[in-house]
């Protein structure tokens, strides 16, 4: 029997170190060469590792959430014979029999000891009741003591409640009051459930350390603009009612074209900047990152060379994306090297959004949910006109978060409302 020491390997290029989300095996079990043993996550990407060697798993390293450094022991697996030599090349293994006094017990390892808990906050108090009404002191009430605390509790004087029989007022009759009453806020408004704690780990540590960067780091300011999109939207409905076997046209593919179309006038938008070393890097491709919810928090897949798709090949990539986003399957190089956001909530988007820049780029775009709305409009041909008329319109406002040491307030208001010539001109959109 020998012990083989299995250590994190080289999950990347750079990477250093990988967070613990989820082992699949436990101290005393059996394993199998090639089968499962943990998750790690390095940047946001998701890397299952597998066991070199088969054996009883006698040590594992860390916790969900701990951090491993590549190299470091990842765990301790107890083989039969010697350990294999492709094994070794990349763990240290000892002899199982050690000179001492006492054979090692088959139980687990005792773990070192934990620091010292912090104190624990007081539970805050839980809301006051209702204030009771207090009965006429002339009026005695029968009433046992688990009845009297429930109409306490609720606010209710019991001298109001009508007894069904003996003058004794039971649960019962506190049901049919309240039910009678429903209107008088006798009724609880929720379940009381207790406290739950939930340990920050995997990806919602990353999005937690990232959102925290980029509001510590980056001064922000936003700008939000009203567009007309009733244009926009009758030339997607025509197009997909032509689209035969191609991918369906969302409202994005057709954002992302016009925001790719401006953004040679207004290369800061498309940049990147290290504030470490001072330096501003304008993007001549355009990568746009899209924020895409999944089951475990926010991810962002990169749509490469963007400015170099029509709007059905931006299509069909938006799908393709955050399809393999949400089922965990992207790649670590479709999760990084955006050079601009785009971040939708579709018909949860609200009126205005602020959205939080995607560090270290500069700038990031948020189109909001589309409402219909009367406006004034003016008579004849493109406005023509001398007259008005009031039509309802599809109306939807775009916000923009840029970093204010790269990007001018003016520069993305200016970009904002050449967004928006050319959405509420939708026809423009198809021009070379």
């Amino acid at each position: 029997m020998a012990k083989f020491t299995f250590n994190m390997p080289d999950v990347g290029e750079g990477v250093a170190e990988a967070e613990i989300v989820e082992w699949h095996v436990k101290v005393g079990d059996r394993v199998e060469e090639d089968q499962h043993l943990v998750d790690v996550m390095t940047d946001k990407a998701t890397i299952d590792i597998e066991s070199p060697v088969a054996g009883k798993v006698i040590e594992v390293a860390g916790e969900l959430g701990d951090t491993i450094a590549v190299g470091a022991m990842l765990l301790v697996i107890e083989v039969e014979g010697e350990v294999p030599d492709d094994a070794q090349d990349e763990s240290a293994s000892e002899p199982a029999h050690q000179p001492e006094p006492e054979p090692e017990p088959e139980t687990a390892p005792e773990p070192e000891p934990e620091p010292e808990p912090e104190p624990e906050p007081k539970p805050s108090a839980a809301p006051a009741p209702a204030p009771a009404r207090e009965p006429e002191p002339d009026r005695k009430v029968l009433a046992s003591p688990a009845v009297r605390k429930r109409a306490r509790d609720l606010g209710i004087d019991l001298a109001e409640v009508k007894p069904a029989e003996d003058g004794r007022v039971r649960h019962g009759d506190l049901d049919q009051f309240i039910a009678y009453n429903s209107g008088g806020g006798f009724s609880p408004a929720g379940a009381t459930r207790a406290d739950e704690e939930i340990k920050v780990i995997g990806l919602r540590k990353r999005i937690a350390q990232n959102m925290a960067a980029a509001k510590r780091n980056i001064p922000h300011f936003t700008y939000v603009e009203e567009c007309d999109v009733t244009a926009l939207e009758a030339m997607r409905s025509d197009l997909n009612a032509n689209r035969g076997s191609r991918s369906k046209l969302t409202l994005l593919p057709l954002l992302i074209t016009a925001f790719c179309k401006l953004i040679p006038q207004f290369p800061m938008i498309n940049a990147r900047y290290d504030d470490e070393a001072g330096v501003v890097t304008r993007h001549g491709s355009v990568h746009m990152g899209m924020a895409t919810q999944t089951d475990n928090g926010l991810m962002v897949p990169v749509i490469r060379d963007a400015q170099a798709r029509n709007l059905w090949q931006l299509a069909s990539e938006i799908a393709r994306l955050a399809e393999a986003a949400r089922s965990g399957s992207a790649k670590s190089e479709e999760l990084s090297g955006s050079t601009i956001t785009v971040t939708s909530l579709g018909p949860l988007g609200g009126v205005a959004t602020t959205p939080v820049i995607n560090r270290p780029e500069v700038a990031i775009i948020g189109p909001n949910r589309i409402v219909e709305r009367p406006m004034f409009v003016s008579d004849g041909p493109n406005g023509a006109g001398s007259g008005e008329r009031i039509e309802k319109r599809k109306l939807m406002n775009i916000s923009i978060s840029c970093d204010h040491r790269v990007v001018d307030g003016y520069d993305a208001a200016r970009f904002i409302q050449e967004v928006k010539t050319l959405i509420e001109t939708p026809v423009l959109l198809l021009q070379d």
